[in-house]
């Protein structure tokens, strides 16, 4: 489960999106469909109702292709129609912009739909059928024939969404942009933590081999203080409160974690600082301290530096009060997204970000046992079931060798979540996954709209991915005629 802090920057990244996406909202349609909690049961009648948006402004009648904007585990927003890269090219080719929110998140969801024994309908599985449903309740909406040209798009969770629809569903949509997607389930997500580290010693953002050394010098640094003055380093590191307990330490550990894995996470997109700012922050050496101390308080001040920009008066690192949130089912939570979450990494995905491994930068405090060990305690699912659930997601799908057609994986250099998706071409294997690899680009960057001070590594991909959608469509009429 990542940390509290990792959810809230995530959000942050969505925040700004929407302050910028100033468009006039008079295209968005916002629309509901009842779908049926679950798809797979026939005596099971029940439904809940499912929000979606629609924007025609650029749909050319009646053949336009319709582009397909996948929510994942979040809220979907108006921006989804009408800002970003799917939605350049949709102005481009005339498409129907589409974007369906998942179900148990945001406001598609039932009254009670948060507790436990209801949570048994939230699956990736259940998802993809909603998407078919969803796909049909268009059709018939709009009037669409086979003339007109489906292609999905998703970043992260929702990436994999994206690619598995084009798997699962082959007839109903022609093509599918999967953006930082991790297609392969992994319990014990190590190479996350590695992956940061290795990205903040890369120096074309701005890392250094010098850099990832602070950095663990400042997290030993911390567990050694934390162990004999703990109020110390709850001062220093502004903490709402003193650590009570381990429970607490490892909260506390996590959350400085994820504010360095969020840097890393969405270096450049505008949000926290960037590699190359946090790397400045704990490199600039001054005389005055000791090299141990030095790091230390290079931490804390970056844990000053995330608090002055998230507006949140301390840290909290209160466990109980996380599972307290993560107990809470009330229908506000729907917003906040983390029980849902939770529930799906301990039923299909794992995706923990463990720092057991030696090549971890971080805490070696935060381990598989302390992640995991919530899926027991909020839903009733043994740690011992995790391995099974997370290999049948894997058989289901594929993992990151799945042989689907005219699936466009895109991932970037820095972004630790590449470690899940497929980065490279499979065409040779059987299976036709094509690959866009952006060396210095960080998590689902290929999706933001354009801007100036873009990479050319950015923008060389944006207009590849260009190409393979005019390839996919250009190919679907063709078939057409037929």
């Amino acid at each position: 489960m990542p940390g509290r802090i990792l959810g809230k920057i995530k959000e942050r990244v969505r925040n700004l999106l929407l302050q910028k996406a100033k468009q006039p909202l008079q295209h968005v349609k916002e629309g509901r469909i009842h779908q049926r909690l679950d798809h797979f049961n026939r005596l099971e009648l029940s439904t809940f109702p499912q929000r979606f948006f629609v924007n025609e402004a650029y749909w050319r009648r009646p053949g336009g292709p319709v582009f397909l904007f996948i929510g994942g585990e979040g809220p979907i927003f108006e921006f989804d129609v009408l800002a970003g890269h799917h939605a350049d090219m949709a102005e481009e080719h005339g498409a129907l912009l589409l974007a369906l929110e998942h179900r148990f998140y945001g406001d598609s969801i039932n009254p009670d739909g948060l507790k436990t024994e209801n949570l048994s309908d939230l699956s990736s599985q259940q998802a993809l059928a909603d998407l078919a449903v969803f796909h049909q309740h268009i059709s018939q909406s709009f009037n669409l024939s086979r003339s007109n040209t489906w292609i999905s798009f998703g970043g992260s969770y929702s990436g994999a969404l994206s690619a598995w629809f084009r798997g699962k569903f082959p007839q109903l949509v022609y093509g599918a942009v999967a953006s930082s997607a991790p297609v392969r389930a992994q319990l014990d997500f190590s190479a996350y933590s590695n992956a940061v580290g290795l990205s903040l010693m890369n120096e074309a953002v701005g890392g250094s081999l010098k850099c990832l050394a602070a950095v663990r010098e400042a997290f030993a640094a911390v567990e050694a203080v934390m162990g004999v003055n703990a109020s110390r380093v709850a001062e220093d590191f502004g903490c709402c409160q003193t650590p009570k307990g381990l429970d607490d330490q490892i909260e506390l550990m996590q959350n400085l974690a994820d504010i360095v894995m969020g840097t890393v996470q969405y270096n450049e997109e505008g949000v926290l600082m960037s590699i190359d700012e946090l790397c400045g922050v704990m490199t600039n050496k001054s005389e005055a301290y000791e090299d141990e101390v030095e790091a230390y308080n290079r931490l804390a001040q970056l844990a000053q530096i995330y608090h002055s920009s998230s507006e949140e008066p301390c840290l909290d690192i209160s466990h109980e009060k996380t599972v307290k949130d993560l107990m809470d089912t009330s229908l506000h939570s729907g917003r906040r997204a983390a029980r849902q979450w939770t529930y799906q990494t301990c039923t299909e995905f794992g995706f923990y970000q463990t720092c057991e491994d030696a090549s971890c930068p971080f805490s070696g405090m935060v381990t598989l046992r302390s992640q995991t060990e919530l899926c027991p305690m909020l839903f009733g699912i043994s740690q011992h079931s995790l391995p099974g659930r997370v290999a049948f997601t894997n058989t289901y799908y594929g993992g990151d060798n799945p042989h689907t057609h005219r699936v466009l994986y895109v991932n970037g250099g820095v972004d630790p979540w590449k470690e899940l998706s497929v980065v490279r071409d499979r065409a040779e294997e059987g299976g036709e996954a094509r690959t866009v690899f952006i060396q210095d680009a960080a998590h689902c960057a290929d999706m933001m709209r354009r801007r100036g001070t873009d990479r050319r590594s950015l923008k060389n991909a944006r207009q590849e991915i260009e190409g393979y959608v005019v390839i996919w469509l250009k190919m679907a009429a063709m078939e057409q005629r037929v």
